[in-house]
């Protein structure tokens, strides 16, 4: 294929997000770190449609980017295994990979993983490409195949994305997840950002752990219901988002408050300085700022100063999401 010409297979929108992977015409890759192992620890032989298509597209993955305007309908890793595939984790995925070969008659080989891992991408020796425990069939050939993954094939994502232009955008009627008075929490983009960090309605997680970590570094840290209450349904999840906002950068955050756990003067020069009872719940651009939550529910942002983010946590991530300040 020459340099300038494009599967007639894949879509703009499937060319973007695979050469955003890595992708480029010509590319080759050595299979050896994946051919070995399985071979060795799982009786597994690479056939000849395996070959070239891992020898083009092996170690491509969008199943770890910032979700934005190339985020795939499914998001995918294409290698065969990892690289430190020991024998217990080859025999794991020869009986997957069998179970599917029983399924549609024919013996597959693993090329890949989707939906956050738990489904196999696997080719036959004609091209085929099936996916999951049913083995079903995603597409006759390996470009094909890529498409579907890129365009067509839904799964239990987050967010339902259509395909506008050559780029994945919200429904235009979808809205938010409304809040006890009715109204949306927050814009789509920011649902939509949470969403694929994590976060979900009626999400629940302990504070606990966080509790007696924060007590053991220094017993000045006393957690209140709001920053409980916070916790217990953001605490853990990472935002990457970057680049401009609305009339501020986007900065990646993380909502942890150990990441402050032994910065307890810091947090009580904070509390001081907004007259309120602050804890800390995560922080900005890799710690040069705390982001902490009021025993009003109010949330504040600082290091050396302290500023009001906003009087509400939906407000707050909201602004921190879309680069509100």
């Amino acid at each position: 294929m020459k340099s300038e010409e494009i599967p007639e297979e894949w879509s703009p929108l499937t060319y973007r997000v695979l050469r955003s992977a890595g992708w480029y015409p010509g590319r080759s890759v050595p299979l050896d770190k994946y051919e070995i192992p399985l071979r060795e620890f799982s009786g597994l032989e690479m056939h000849d449609a395996a070959r070239e298509f891992l020898g083009e597209f092996a170690g491509l993955s969008t199943a770890a980017w910032t979700p934005g305007p190339l985020m795939p309908q499914s998001p995918f890793r294409l290698d065969p295994c990892d690289a430190n595939t020991d024998r217990e984790g080859a025999a794991k995925i020869r009986e997957v990979v069998l179970r599917m070969s029983d399924r549609v008659g024919t013996p597959l080989y693993p090329v890949g993983r989707v939906d956050d891992g738990e489904s196999c991408l696997a080719m036959a020796s004609d091209g085929s490409v099936y996916v999951g425990e049913h083995a079903e069939l995603l597409a006759r050939h390996a470009y094909a195949a890529l498409e579907a993954l890129g365009v067509e094939r839904r799964t239990d994502a987050p967010l339902p994305f259509v395909l506008v232009g050559d780029h994945l955008e919200l429904p235009s009627d979808f809205v938010a997840t409304q809040g006890p008075d009715g109204s949306p929490r927050w814009s789509p983009e920011t649902e939509r950002v949470l969403r694929l960090a994590g976060w979900r309605p009626g999400r629940a997680v302990s504070a606990d752990a966080w509790e007696l970590a924060m007590r053991e570094a220094d017993d000045g840290y006393v957690m209140h219901e709001a920053a409980r209450k916070f916790l217990s349904e953001f605490g853990g999840l990472e935002v990457h988002e970057r680049g401009p906002g609305v009339n501020a950068a986007r900065i990646p955050f993380r909502l942890d408050p150990s990441l402050a756990k032994w910065d307890f003067e810091i947090i009580e020069s904070l509390s001081e300085d907004a007259e309120a009872q602050l804890y800390p719940v995560g922080d900005l651009s890799q710690g040069n700022f705390y982001l902490t939550v009021a025993d009003d529910g109010k949330v504040y942002l600082g290091m050396d100063e302290v500023e009001l983010l906003a009087d509400t946590v939906d407000a707050a991530l909201d602004k921190l999401v879309r680069g509100i300040r």
